[in-house]
């Protein structure tokens, strides 16, 4: 079980889930949204768990002293893309952050 890979895994996750959140609309207007608030909320929250947890793990990892190739690749992936899903919790939240 020590081998598990789970920081590439959050990333795989991570990356779909972004891609789900991405394709619904939700860097549009919000009456253009192709599934609900909620529902792009909770995937949002989902996807960010997911990638820090990740990082996370991938960190505790490396000082433990274990580091195979592409940990740290990994690592900076899952933060950039927990960052992400920072970002869009902030654009889908009603009185959030609006750019326009």
């Amino acid at each position: 079980m020590n081998n598990l890979p789970f920081p590439w895994l959050a990333l795989g996750i991570g990356l779909s889930v972004a891609v789900l959140l991405l394709a619904s609309g939700v860097l549009g207007v919000p009456e253009g949204y192709r599934l609900p608030v909620l529902t792009l909320l909770i995937d949002n929250e989902f996807g960010f768990f997911v990638t820090a947890i990740g990082a996370g793990v991938g960190i505790n990892r490396m000082l433990a002293g274990d580091r195979p190739p592409g940990l740290q690749l990994s690592v900076i992936a899952c933060a950039v893309l927990a960052c992400g899903f920072v970002y869009l919790a902030t654009r889908l939240w009603p009185g959030g952050l609006s750019l326009g």
